[in-house]
């Protein structure tokens, strides 16, 4: 079932043949992932949807209806923000506020007196 509420969205795209295609669907029917735009194309006798993976690079736009725009880039921003504090978190492990530094990161080596470098 589609809610009306979210809007339309027009997706221009070359084909594999070459010809510029322009299709409407609902906002909740396409989606950006992976350096593709994903399209709802329609679905199998068994109900499963049927998506159909676009290049980036194939897309000449898209164009979408939102009730409000602010509302959009917030939505936006928040799965940025939440990419990057989980990617913080994967790379450098712990909490954000621990990781939330200004300066560069500093690692203390303590230097083995024993080592004479000839490894």
């Amino acid at each position: 079932m589609v809610d009306k509420e979210l809007g339309e969205a027009t997706i221009v795209y070359e084909d594999p043949d070459g010809e510029t295609i322009e299709q409407n669907v609902q906002n909740e029917h396409v989606a950006y992932f992976q350096d593709h735009w994903l399209v709802k194309v329609g679905e199998d006798n068994e109900g499963r949807d049927i998506v159909r993976r676009i290049p980036a690079t194939r897309v000449y736009h898209v164009e979408r209806t939102v009730e409000r725009f602010e509302e959009e880039v917030k939505t936006v921003r928040d799965q940025v923000q939440s990419f990057t504090d989980d990617l913080r978190s994967r790379l450098l492990g712990g909490d954000q506020e621990e990781n939330d530094r200004s300066g560069p990161l500093s690692i203390n080596v303590d230097k083995d007196e024993s080592n004479d470098g000839s490894r």
